[in-house]
């Protein structure tokens, strides 16, 4: 499972969409606060898309370094379409920003090539 945080229905519903046409299945969140409930409740999530500018008070910046709390290997995988020079500076080390808009393929990539890059938990 791939925790999926968009807080726009639209760009949530083209993620999800590209994600299950992967072979993988997304687990939705509108909200840096349901994400980090999720990611508390249950350790079955294989990997984390993150939109960086999200509504209410966790941004996806602090999702993800929640994300790496749980598991410091946890692959990563920032959306933004305004935050991408804030990267080098506020994002977790082995993690990859997509800038909005980008191509379906490239999200497929990034997280197939990052869950390769993982060794498998015993």
């Amino acid at each position: 499972m791939i925790l999926v945080v968009e807080d726009d229905p639209l760009v949530r519903t083209v993620v999800e969409e590209t994600l299950e046409s992967g072979g993988f299945k997304p687990v939705i969140a509108a909200s840096g606060e349901e994400a980090v409930t999720l990611l508390q409740a249950q350790n079955k999530f294989r990997g984390l898309v993150t939109d960086i500018n999200l509504l209410g008070r966790i941004d996806g910046w602090e999702v993800a370094k929640r994300a790496r709390e749980i598991d410091p290997a946890f692959p990563i995988i920032y959306m933004t379409g305004a935050a991408a020079d804030e990267w080098a500076s506020h994002g977790v080390p082995n993690s990859v920003l997509l800038s909005k808009p980008f191509a379906p393929a490239q999200l497929v990539t990034a997280i197939s090539n990052l869950l390769n890059d993982i060794a498998p938990k015993p």
